[in-house]
């Protein structure tokens, strides 16, 4: 089963798309979580990435097609995946749909993770993640010492967690992604979800909503 996962910055995609991989096993890709790697590690994409990620902007379509259809070819197995972050505009969803159609598949699912506005806002106030497994969470969450509860590492706010930079992300989510949310209804592939209850309520929901049993 190939699913895509919508939503707004803070809506919960990272987590959901991780449980929600690991309950179907399927591959899964965060490209927010690829890009930032690629920054730490100083390589070509991360230097591109890291002044547009800086400012709260998305990356333009034709670098993160190239990086999507790279990892597609490696990783696009019987079993199927998860991605989280793409696609993120129209060109992006028809790109997809494209690659798929040449490549015999197609999407099983688009699941929406919607919260409002003030909610997400909150999240990201509270927000830390591991820079080692890559865990993210609430503060509330970690550990004694800000300890990460999965890997034990030091976790911490994320740059990009910044509440300009937060609006500002929100601002191109409305403006690019929101438009790619109605073209999956409109094709009958959008399952929207809501997303203000527990993780383990919005990942029961999500299986539900996708026909397993739970």
């Amino acid at each position: 089963m190939r699913i895509v996962l919508l939503g707004p910055p803070a809506s919960g995609k990272g987590t959901q798309g991780c449980r929600l991989s690991a309950s179907l096993g399927l591959g899964y890709l965060s490209t927010g979580a690829l890009l930032r790697e690629n920054i730490e590690e100083r390589t070509p994409l991360g230097l591109a990435a890291a002044p547009i990620l800086a400012r709260g902007g998305y990356l333009p379509d034709d670098l993160m097609c190239p990086i999507l259809a790279d990892w597609l070819g490696k990783n696009d197995s019987g079993k199927g995946w998860v991605l989280d972050g793409f696609p993120r505009s129209m060109p992006q969803a028809v790109f997809l749909d494209r690659w798929l159609s040449e490549n015999g598949v197609a999407i099983g699912a688009a699941v929406a993770l919607e919260a409002p506005f003030d909610e997400l806002l909150r999240r990201i106030r509270d927000r830390v993640e591991c820079p080692g497994c890559r865990w993210s969470g609430q503060r509330g969450e970690l550990s004694e010492g800000a300890l990460c509860p999965k890997c034990g590492d030091p976790a911490a706010p994320r740059d990009d967690d910044r509440e300009e930079n937060f609006r500002n992300r929100h601002a191109e989510f409305t403006a690019l992604t929101v438009p790619v949310i109605d073209f999956y209804r409109t094709t009958g592939r959008l399952i929207p979800v809501p997303a203000t209850g527990s993780k383990d309520e919005t990942a029961a929901t999500i299986l539900s909503s996708l026909g397993f049993k739970i």
